[in-house]
């Protein structure tokens, strides 16, 4: 039996496309382990995937001062000697690697056992981690032509993003149901990322009475960012985070506000969903939200607004701007060319365990 040992970790966006890779893999026949963090967000949600997990030590190389940058090193050291012990007890022919931290060790062990490895980077310009990993990779997989310059010549494939297939087959009706819904104003989804977003959610809720005069609002607001005082307004469905219902949520959307989480943003292409961009800005990132941002704009798949320039009046005219022109956006994502991403890195897999 072919065997294959996946990596990535410290945010859902280094998981979920692994995830979505996991029909194909399991219908090709290959036995399927996951090494992450001992408790990292990626150990609850492979477990709920009945793969076999394996924790390890995982450090964090920071871009900014701190007294764990003294200690963290020997922690990713001591994952990288786990990792080794690993991959040589598991035997796998392939690791592939979402990225994030806790992927490094894994994918430097993988060299040191001859073992090929892919890596997945999603952001336009590669992070840290995936930086530090590359150098020992045997093909790097990427979501936007920009993004091969940046990469070793020889080892960049453009491949796009893996989507769940769960998400293009939900159904607006349960939706509609599920939210409490009507079916004749149009529907506002907003989506902060997995830890809400203080920004828009105040945007959001600032102007709610003027937004719920046009629109039914669907907004995933983060854990623990729940308005209480507004829990039995009529159109609005706030959650802390969806899971199940999440492709019948988007199902229902017609328009939907949201980061630049590059997972994200090739959802939203991929399910077709006319959006307005809200990236992290420099503050709170390296920026590479800004540049996936930019990337979607320029082809005409949304249109972005500024962290720093999120008021709610921008908010309610953006909004406006975008549904006059729906259709627009619609169809430039239609014609996207969008990549077959499951079937060219399955195809980069047989490759390279042949």
């Amino acid at each position: 039996m072919k065997k294959i040992v996946m990596t990535g970790g410290g945010t859902a966006g280094h998981v979920t496309p692994n995830i979505a890779l996991l029909p194909s893999l399991k219908k090709e026949g290959y036995e399927i382990s996951y090494i992450g963090s001992y408790d990292g967000i990626e150990k609850g949600l492979m477990e709920a995937q009945n793969v076999t997990y394996y924790g390890i030590s995982s450090g964090k190389l920071r871009r900014y001062h701190s007294w764990k940058n003294f200690s963290d090193p020997f922690k990713v050291i001591k994952g990288f000697f786990q990792a080794r012990h690993l991959l040589g007890k598991i035997k796998p022919d392939v690791v592939f690697s979402k990225g994030g931290f806790v992927s490094v060790p894994v994918v430097m062990a993988a060299k040191t056992k001859g073992i090929p490895a892919i890596i997945h980077e999603s952001d336009l310009t590669p992070g840290l981690a995936n930086k530090l990993a590359i150098p020992n990779a045997t093909k790097v997989c990427c979501n936007f032509p920009e993004t091969i310059p940046y990469l070793p010549s020889g080892k960049a494939v453009l491949t796009g993003s893996p989507i769940r297939q769960e998400l293009l087959h939900g159904s607006k009706e349960k939706a509609m149901k599920f939210c409490g819904f009507r079916n004749d104003l149009p529907v506002l989804m907003i989506m902060g990322g997995s830890i809400g977003s203080v920004y828009i959610n105040n945007a959001v809720r600032g102007c709610i009475d003027d937004l719920l005069k046009k629109y039914q609002i669907i907004h995933l607001c983060g854990k623990g960012n729940l308005d209480y005082s507004l829990k039995n307004k009529t159109g609005y469905a706030q959650f802390e985070y969806i899971s199940e219902e999440l492709p019948d949520l988007f199902a229902a959307a017609d328009i939907v506000i949201a980061r630049a989480g590059a997972n994200s943003i090739c959802e939203l292409l991929a399910l077709r969903k006319p959006n307005i961009l809200i990236p992290l800005g420099l503050n709170a990132s390296r920026g590479d939200q800004i540049l996936n941002a930019k990337s979607f704009e320029k082809q005409g798949f949304s249109v972005v607004l500024e962290e720093e320039k999120v008021t709610s009046d921008t908010l309610k005219s953006t909004l406006d701007e975008v549904m006059k022109n729906r259709q627009k956006y619609i169809d430039a994502m239609e014609n996207s060319g969008q990549m077959d991403a499951i079937g060219t890195i399955m195809g980069l897999i047989k490759d390279v365990t042949k």
